[in-house]
């Protein structure tokens, strides 16, 4: 699954956002895949116009044929208001907490499955994503090796009290930073300029047993995970 966040997790209900789907280009294809459509990556937003209402009815290649003779036409409807992987400098909206993905792990189309959608924490493509912009969450730093599926850049800089700020070479994922000043831990930024969205709290590892571990990785590897307490308002 394309979850980069662990269950323990506090936030208020008022500090998620309901209002923007994922951008299309980071969507991911299927629920094992890994990408800017994962759960717990950290997004900004992309398109705010109203122009065209809060939600566009088109046709799309994701409803199958949908030009047969002598019948209507279906639409397939899209939230206009967009967000995606946040990039170095951007202001930052907050976390996805579910994944955004258009299929299966067999490659069947979600749409006609809602209930396994439901069941894998995912929506659909154009379907509105909760983005939590303020709490304390637990995020996964590694998978066995695997890069794809973390929401940080696990190194020395990744320390309790330091501050998380988007990764400069990491779309979506966070990256620690020494803070030089009290305020600084409290989300003013840092020496280099980009705001900080976050503190660290705590870190530590997790060793998968005998069978693989989503977060930890394959039988027998070990993990990095962290608590953080964002603040993207």
């Amino acid at each position: 699954m394309a979850i980069r966040i662990l269950p323990f997790r506090q936030y208020a209900e008022q500090d998620v956002v309901n209002i923007y789907a994922l951008k299309g280009t980071d969507v991911n294809d299927n629920l094992a895949t890994k990408g800017n459509g994962d759960a717990g990556v950290f997004v900004s937003v992309s398109n705010g116009k109203l122009d065209d209402g809060p939600v566009t009815y088109a046709s799309s290649s994701y409803l199958g044929k949908t030009d047969y003779p002598y019948v209507g036409r279906d639409y397939y409807p899209s939230v206009q208001l967009r967000a995606g992987a946040a990039s170095t400098g951007d202001k930052v909206l907050g976390m996805t907490l579910n994944q955004t993905a258009l299929k299966d792990e067999n490659g069947e189309k979600l749409l006609y499955y809602p209930q396994k959608a439901l069941e894998n924490q995912t929506v659909l493509s154009g379907q509105s994503v909760p983005i939590l912009t303020r709490g304390i969450v637990t995020l996964n730093g590694s998978a066995g090796g695997d890069f794809g599926n973390n929401a940080y850049v696990n190194d020395s800089n990744w320390a309790i009290g330091n501050v998380a700020i988007i990764s400069p070479n990491n779309d979506g994922r966070l990256s620690g930073v020494a803070p030089t000043s009290d305020r600084l831990r409290e989300y003013i930024g840092y020496a280099g300029g980009q705001d900080g969205i976050g503190v660290i709290l705590a870190t530590g590892s997790r060793v998968a047993g005998s069978t693989a571990d989503q977060f930890a990785g394959s039988a027998g590897t070990t993990g990095a995970y962290s608590i953080v307490k964002i603040d993207c308002n």
